[in-house]
């Protein structure tokens, strides 16, 4: 057997091994008054960060998160037009995650999302803080982000520990991995992808590596993790950036891991430099009225 089979070979057995962990796991998914499909994610703990990452990642310690809604997938050109009346995109095309979003516009989306059904805006733009209770729409925290891009794992990827190449041509088996999961540098042939094209993580997300950074709420800061509150964590109160997630097409597979960290300043506008990068995705938080909905 050649080595090309055979790699094909462990890619096809570990995407069928992962279909049926996800199907065994059936995440409750739910559709928005506006089409949008999020997940239920479970409330939880977990253990946050990642030793092999930068020291920003560092002290690993415990966090616990109330249940929420996150989209299943990036928040699409599509969408965003729909509702924004525009599409700041470089890479055009409908279903692909919008990029060349600032993070006042990804809020600025989620409180236009919240107003078109009904729901109190999570977010005061004069201010840019956040009402957590509000039950409208708004972007995840940072540890409600990895927590659900772990989906109940704690290895530095969702589906284990071995998943990037490092870019070294004799490690290739290991980065078919996670390009089984996500579009980074060595597979994205340089520009972003259509959601959803690759497979989803156990509870059902997909693309929460690679692709575009995901903007989140939090501030940034690289000491944040030793003083960090244990139960929903939601940023240290004061920062010149903001936190981003899950890496990008650009972007090598190491750095692509559930708990690699990232920022950038939030006004970001220069595509020269990368800002073709940067989406989201939406999260909302659950509330006691959802029972009735």
């Amino acid at each position: 057997m050649t080595d090309g089979k055979r790699l094909l070979g462990l890619g096809l057995a570990l995407a069928a091994a992962l279909c049926v962990q996800a199907e065994d796991t059936k995440p409750e998914t739910t559709a928005t008054k506006g089409g949008v499909v999020m997940i239920l994610i479970p409330a939880g703990s977990f253990t946050m960060g990642d030793e092999q990452a930068p020291r920003d990642a560092r002290p690993l310690h415990t966090v616990q998160v109330d249940s929420f809604y996150l989209d299943k997938y990036e928040v699409t050109q599509k969408e965003y037009a729909r509702l924004m009346g525009n599409n700041p995109s470089r890479w055009k095309d409908p279903a692909a995650p919008v990029e060349q979003v600032r993070w006042s516009d990804a809020v600025r989306y989620c409180n236009a999302r919240s107003k078109e059904e009904g729901l109190p805006p999570a977010y005061n733009v004069a201010t840019w803080a956040c009402d957590f209770s509000s039950g409208g729409y708004r972007l995840p925290t940072e540890a409600e982000w990895e927590y659900a891009a772990r989906a109940g794992s704690s290895t530095r990827y969702h589906f284990g520990d071995d998943g990037a190449g490092n870019g070294d041509r004799g490690r290739v088996a290991f980065g078919a991995k996670l390009r089984l999961f996500a579009w980074t540098k060595e597979n994205g042939r340089g520009r972003t992808h259509p959601v959803g094209e690759k497979h989803p993580n156990a509870w059902g997300l997909y693309d929460v590596y690679g692709n575009v950074w995901e903007w989140c709420h939090d501030l940034y800061s690289p000491d944040y993790y030793a003083n960090s509150p244990e139960k929903n964590p939601v940023g240290p109160e004061t920062g010149e950036t903001r936190v981003v997630r899950g890496g990008c097409w650009n972007w090598r597979e190491v750095n692509c891991s559930s708990g690699y960290r990232y920022s950038e300043n939030p006004g970001y506008s220069d595509i020269c430099f990368g800002y073709d990068i940067y989406g989201f995705r939406v999260a909302r938080s659950k509330t006691g009225t959802d029972a009735s909905e």
